[in-house]
């Protein structure tokens, strides 16, 4: 049991004044000797404040990250404030090619006070699709969604996500949720892709909810005429789709945090984040890359970048340490 520095004095107060032997005084408060006789040797040579614990730390630590590196890894966090230490991590690494890690970005961060809680709340889908994708353009997942521009009413934003990457393959905003915006949303993603212009063996299959537009007869014989199979998700149960309701999510948690008055600032706004997201934010599940670096098949690549710069970082930290100590 550890005692705090004023406990540690009133025992040696009680001790002092008792009129008891020190060794059976010391037996009824319950502290051992020797424990007694360093607390009173060390309060007789720098009286009450030498009784305070004395944490016992390595004068060098051989993995210590250097005072340069925390500073420009908080520079980069006041640069970039809308980053979680998890993508300021990742960042850091990739573009100063120096390994560190999420826990010591969120320590860094933590001692200067500079985190903070979330502006928003983030809820993960409770299931995923039973069948995983083990290639890009094997499943597509499509859906509306609904944004509100001032004195102009509601617009409708269909999506066409790749499964395997979620890369964002073609979006539109639309004044409908008809069959045609669907199926013109597809033109877009088979232009896109190149599945419109290659010799594929499959084409790809479309995820959907029962939505009226996509259950229409218009868009089956159009799916039909590509190609294209068709799956709908179970009714009342939209963690089917949950990589295209997360990216809503993750949409509308961005775009509206500001009103819109016209639709083309809400396209423009929309068509931005469209590029953050694709080629710029690191996606947890996907390893910390982004959905175009799993598409365009760059991702392992990437990776093993990643772990050799993480060797190279602890085998500097190693001689450096090692020069210290010599």
């Amino acid at each position: 049991m550890r005692y705090p520095a004023s406990e540690k004095l009133e025992i040696i107060k009680i001790v002092e004044q008792s009129h008891l032997p020190v060794k059976r005084t010391l037996d009824m408060l319950g502290i051992p000797h020797t424990t007694f006789y360093g607390w009173y040797d060390r309060y007789q040579t720098g009286g009450p404040e030498a009784l305070e614990d004395r944490i016992s730390r390595p004068s060098q630590v051989w993995n210590r990250i250097p005072d340069e590196i925390r500073d420009r890894v908080v520079q980069l966090a006041l640069d970039r404030p809308e980053l979680s230490p998890r993508e300021l991590a990742v960042l850091f690494s990739d573009t100063q090619k120096y390994f560190v890690s999420e826990r010591s970005v969120h320590r860094f961060l933590k001692e200067r006070d500079l985190i903070t809680s979330p502006a928003f709340i983030t809820i993960k889908a409770a299931d995923s699709f039973k069948d995983k994708t083990t290639r890009r353009n094997e499943l597509w997942q499509t859906d509306f969604t609904y944004l509100k521009v001032i004195g102009w009413g509601w617009l409708y934003l269909s999506t066409i996500l790749d499964d395997f990457s979620r890369y964002i393959i073609a979006w539109q905003l639309c004044t409908t949720m008809r069959a045609e915006d669907v199926t013109d949303t597809l033109e877009l993603a088979l232009q896109a892709s190149g599945c419109d212009q290659a010799n594929v063996v499959h084409r790809p299959r479309l995820l959907s909810d029962n939505g009226s537009s996509y259950v229409s007869g218009h868009l089956a014989e159009w799916l039909d005429d590509k190609g294209m199979q068709h799956i709908r998700g179970s009714a009342y149960h939209p963690q089917t789709q949950g990589k295209i309701e997360r990216w809503h999510q993750t949409l509308k948690n961005r775009i509206l945090l500001e009103n819109y008055f016209f639709p083309g600032d809400l396209k423009a706004q929309i068509g931005a984040f469209v590029d953050y997201y694709n080629h710029h934010r690191y996606h947890e599940s996907l390893d910390n890359l982004t959905p175009a670096d799993v598409y365009f098949g760059r991702g392992q690549t990437i990776l093993l970048q990643r772990e050799r710069i993480k060797r190279q970082t602890i085998e500097t930290r190693r001689l450096h340490h090692r020069k210290a100590a010599a």
